[in-house]
């Protein structure tokens, strides 16, 4: 077993002090998406990296089919039936979604008592909720065999059918998948992927704007709609199999976020060929296309997003800047030389906030693995 992380020891000790007994850990990491931003909905590819702060569950069984479970960072304790078969509109939502989804193949559970804590940001485009899933998925089958591809689409089902988000498919997969040192091309229509090696000279800096949003509040719901009835319109399955001719023909609000998505779809792939073949004029180019589509074409950006990719872009040490998540708040992200990154996140740092008068937190990270096990 890996050694644990600062994070995972406290979760531990949180779970002794208020279960008892020594539990198991469960890590899951955050992702960052480097392309393919509303593309994965649509059937369209994604590339998204795994990253090295992680949402952590610290569990053992219990016999009476209950779930009790204390959230760290929220103060929070849950307390139902593992089997009850509705939402409640708070954290442990996810853990019981993705029990309800694994009984929903079959699969037979015992109760759980947990504790969950993070060094991930929440809500911040981080892929968080995934997170939570897939390390709640890995601590019901800590003594089963692990599919990490099932379970992605198993934590999948939780969020879009228990939950209630519409998510596409993205988060999960690179949250049960990645391998450390590589991003994930993804297509998210047949699920097939490709692991991409990143350059080992090049960091990935997390741009967090102290910005947040929520999935629940119903712009992302909005987005998502308005590109199925983009496609309906055209009469294809999804926006990745209209032509931009096609598009072109669209009520203008329509042709705008169709017309992103192709283009990004294309970005994506380019950029999977880029940081395989360490092309860092491309990889700039790409992502400052990217963030200006997402900022101009699909209108999800903010004005603090904008800021921060700007002050970033401009470093000397930055090869490329762009907003990653589903916008309306959250983070950015960066591709910085690794010779400079602590010059750029304390001047980039300072910078946004001299300017924006708004504390951002900026994180450099590394390509992590999936969902796992550590103890």
């Amino acid at each position: 077993m890996e050694e644990q992380t600062p994070i995972a020891r406290r979760v531990a000790q949180a779970f002794r002090e208020r279960f008892g007994g020594e539990p198991r850990v469960a890590v899951a990491p955050g992702r960052v998406n480097l392309m393919g931003e509303h593309t994965d909905y649509n059937d369209g590819f994604v590339l998204p990296v795994a990253i090295d702060r992680h949402v952590v569950v610290a569990f053992s069984p219990n016999p009476d089919h209950r779930l009790r479970g204390y959230s760290l960072d929220l103060d929070d304790e849950g307390n139902r039936r593992l089997d009850e078969p509705r939402p409640r509109s708070d954290w442990l939502d996810y853990v019981a979604g993705v029990a309800w989804s694994l009984q929903q193949d079959g699969i037979s559970l015992d109760g759980m008592n947990l504790v969950v804590g993070a060094d991930l940001p929440m809500g911040a485009g981080l892929g968080s909720s995934a997170a939570l899933e897939l390390a709640a998925a890995r601590a019901f089958m800590a003594d089963r065999a692990w599919d990490a591809e099932r379970a992605a689409e198993q934590a999948r089902r939780a969020e879009n059918d228990f939950v209630g988000v519409p998510c596409g498919i993205m988060d999960q997969m690179s949250v049960a998948l990645s391998e450390p040192g590589h991003g994930l091309l993804i297509d998210c229509r047949g699920h097939g992927y490709t692991r991409i090696p990143l350059p080992e000279d090049i960091v990935i800096v997390v741009l967090d704007t102290a910005t947040r949003r929520a999935l629940r509040e119903g712009r992302y719901q909005e987005r998502r709609a308005s590109c199925e009835r983009a496609a309906s319109l055209l009469g294809v399955k999804a926006l990745r199999d209209a032509t931009r001719e096609e598009m072109e023909r669209l009520p203008e609000a329509l042709r705008r976020l169709a017309l992103h998505v192709s283009e990004e779809n294309e970005r994506t792939c380019s950029m999977a060929e880029a940081l395989a073949g360490d092309d860092r004029a491309s990889m700039s180019e790409l992502m400052a296309r990217s963030h200006a589509s997402l900022r101009d074409g699909f209108e999800v950006s903010t004005p603090a997003l904008d800021r921060m990719v700007e002050i970033a872009s401009a470093h000397p040490r930055a090869i490329g800047a762009r907003m990653t998540g589903a916008g309306f708040g959250g983070c950015a992200v960066a591709l910085v030389a690794v010779e400079g990154v602590e010059s750029f996140v304390a001047e980039v740092g300072r910078a946004y906030a001299e300017d924006t008068g708004r504390g951002g937190v900026l994180f450099a990270c590394r390509p992590s693995g999936g969902a796992r096990v550590v103890e």
